[in-house]
């Protein structure tokens, strides 16, 4: 069934349409902008400044004993008695222990006996030569007899000297009978009891003393840091820089003690591509012990009119390329690609992209992009302090 529409009805809607079209298309163009009317966004800035700052690394090692010295016998003898206490500080030339010495008393003893008997008989010879070269002279001896009195006499004094070097030795290993500490420090364990035989410069030590005050600290640092360290002190941009070293321990507190470089190795571990630094550390706490691992921050050296950015403020790209979003002059953001090369605390130290004097945006960077404009938000005001709470009665 058809529907009749009239020439009339059609050209109403047509109108209609057309009206319709029209109020549309008009309020398309004469809308704003989206953003348009928008306020500038706040974003907190830090104005740079050129500043002395002291560059420093963070180094791993492990501490060594200043000095070690492991006991063995010169003499060879039954151990009579320990002298000592385990783990105790002893003094150098203290006794440690005492070796059966009654040998040795006997040789030092018949040593003696033989220096007296050697003096004796140089005595007579001395007597003797003297007389004969009274006798030569008004010739009631022989020339002949005189010489082999003088020969005596000459024969027992080298007697006498090979004696009293036989007591010397007697006493020396009469006193290696009681073996002292060579150095003073803590001594371990021993490794031998009362009634063990030692033998004299056996290989096996019979305890270790142990020097822990000072401290030596021996870490590693990478040859390529090194050889980039020597580029910037001979360019200038560095100064040598003679500042205590800091030491870690293993619970991230620090030691009370600060301690010196004393020096470093001469050759690079070809293994690790690494070389040697010894730090001179106080201990007399004696918190410090051998074979503890720390980190210690050795200063490199110092530099004037560096710029320092805070890290909060540098972002990097997924390919890693470091950046900066800067406050402008005119107040608009502008992105400054920058190159950082160490931190100092929370900042980084940057070699290239940004200058002093410049604004750097820290926060509200979600809020901005390169070429908007921005404003510089007002810090906040101090808080009232509280109230304090009424007594109680």
């Amino acid at each position: 069934m058809r529907i009749p529409f009239s020439r009339g009805f059609s050209i109403t809607c047509a109108v209609t349409l057309a009206g319709l079209l029209a109020a549309c298309s008009g309020n398309k163009e004469g809308a704003p902008p989206p953003g348009a009317g928008m306020p500038p966004p706040e974003v907190s800035v830090v104005t740079l400044a050129p500043q002395t700052v002291t560059l420093s690394r963070e180094l791993p090692g492990r501490t060594v004993p200043y000095l070690v010295a492991e006991v063995r016998p010169q003499a060879t003898g039954i151990v009579k008695e320990r002298l000592f206490v385990e783990g105790a500080l002893v003094k150098a030339g203290q006794p440690l222990y005492q070796l059966d010495d009654a040998v040795y008393r006997a040789e030092a003893a018949s040593a003696r006996a033989t220096l007296a008997r050697a003096e004796a008989t140089l005595n007579t010879a001395t007597l003797n030569a003297r007389r004969s070269a009274e006798l030569l002279k008004i010739e009631a001896v022989s020339k002949q007899d005189d010489e082999n009195a003088q020969a005596a006499r000459q024969l027992a004094e080298a007697d006498v000297a090979a004696a009293r070097a036989a007591v010397d030795r007697a006493t020396i290993n009469l006193g290696y009978a009681k073996i002292a500490s060579p150095i003073s420090g803590r001594i371990g364990k021993s490794s031998v009891t009362p009634g063990a035989l030692l033998t004299a410069n056996q290989d096996n030590a019979i305890a270790t003393v142990q020097q822990l005050d000072p401290m030596y600290v021996d870490v590693t640092q990478s040859s390529s840091e090194l050889l980039e360290l020597r580029k910037q002190l001979a360019s200038g941009r560095m100064k040598p820089a003679n500042v205590p070293v800091d030491i870690v321990l293993e619970d991230g507190s620090r030691h009370a003690h600060k301690g010196k470089l004393a020096f470093s190795e001469t050759t690079v571990d070809p293994a690790t591509g690494s070389y040697t630094l010894r730090i001179v550390v106080p201990n007399p706490d004696q918190v410090l012990l051998p074979g503890i691992y720390i980190r210690a921050i050795v200063g490199s050296g110092t530099r004037d009119n560096a710029i320092l950015a805070p890290q909060r403020g540098i972002t990097r790209d997924p390919k890693g390329n470091a950046f900066a979003m800067v406050l402008d002059a005119e107040s608009k953001v502008q992105m400054r690609p920058v190159k950082v090369s160490s931190t100092v605390g929370d900042q980084w130290l940057v070699e290239d992209g940004l200058a002093a004097g410049e604004r750097v945006i820290v926060e509200g960077l979600q809020k901005i992009r390169p070429g908007m404009p921005a404003k510089v938000a007002e810090p906040a005001p101090a808080a009232a302090p509280a109230a304090a709470p009424a007594a109680k009665k």
